[in-house]
């Protein structure tokens, strides 16, 4: 029997010709923002064609929720999927950008609300199941200056936007999407997390579902008809790690 098959770079280079690429990724780099308790990036060059060495090599040590980067449900769940138990077809989702700059420029602590969702159906149509939903807060025009990405008052709390719980189980009981990501540091707003509390990020990634913290800016991406593709190296039983993070639109 002959098997027939199809050429996938044709097929393809039509499909993405004339399309936009927009790159989500901080390039991460010592002194960057980051969780107060992680310890910074340190690098080191091995071998150096500027010090006479035949190549450049680096031996870099970072945390791996460290930049932009993925939260597999192993970060936060004994059990859970670690990196390098995400299938690479999980990797290119349909992206739904739910925005609310607005709100937060009035008001850092803003998180989105049903109403948000319902308002992005009305003018989209149903979230596609299996969707990368991306909360787009411009915070990220903030990067890389760590004490405005903080923002704290006078007492030390952070004034940062975050997911709401009733938006999160909406998107991911009645919508089921696949994954989630966000411009800020954390999927709990600054006022959660300033007293400890990460409750939305322990949900999201009890649902067996992954995120991508500190995507670059959204702003310019449509918030419906565009898809993401995210990608990391594979560490086994990988608990984060930095990933990189485009939309083609």
């Amino acid at each position: 029997m002959t098997l027939t098959t199809t050429a996938a770079w044709p097929a393809l280079q039509s499909a993405l010709a004339g399309r936009t690429f927009t790159d989500l990724t901080h390039a991460f780099h010592p002194g960057q923002p980051r969780f107060a308790a992680f310890p910074d990036e340190s690098r080191e060059a091995l071998f150096d064609l500027e010090k006479g060495d035949g190549f450049t090599a680096h031996r870099y040590s970072i945390v791996g929720q460290w930049g932009t980067h993925v939260d597999p449900p192993s970060h936060f769940i004994r059990g859970g999927r670690t990196l390098d138990r995400i299938p690479v077809q999980d990797m290119i989702l349909p992206l739904v950008v739910l925005d609310i700059t607005r709100r937060v420029e009035e008001d850092p602590d803003a998180t989105p609300a049903l109403e948000d969702v319902r308002a992005w159906e009305d003018r989209n149509g149903t979230i596609p199941a299996e969707s990368f939903v991306a909360l787009r807060t411009g915070w990220s025009r903030r990067w890389p200056d760590g004490e405005a990405m903080a923002n704290r008052d006078a007492d030390g709390v952070s004034h940062t936007p975050g997911w709401s719980r009733e938006v999160l189980s909406f998107l991911i009981e009645e919508r089921t999407v696949s994954a989630v990501g966000h411009e800020q540091t954390d999927t709990d707003p600054g006022l959660a997390t300033s007293r400890g509390d990460f409750a939305l990020e322990t949900y999201i990634l009890a649902q067996d579902r992954w995120q991508i913290e500190l995507l670059a800016d959204l702003a310019g991406l449509p918030e419906s008809g565009a898809v993401v593709v995210a990608s990391w190296a594979k560490p086994r039983e990988g608990s984060g790690f930095p990933a990189r993070v485009f939309a083609i639109s």
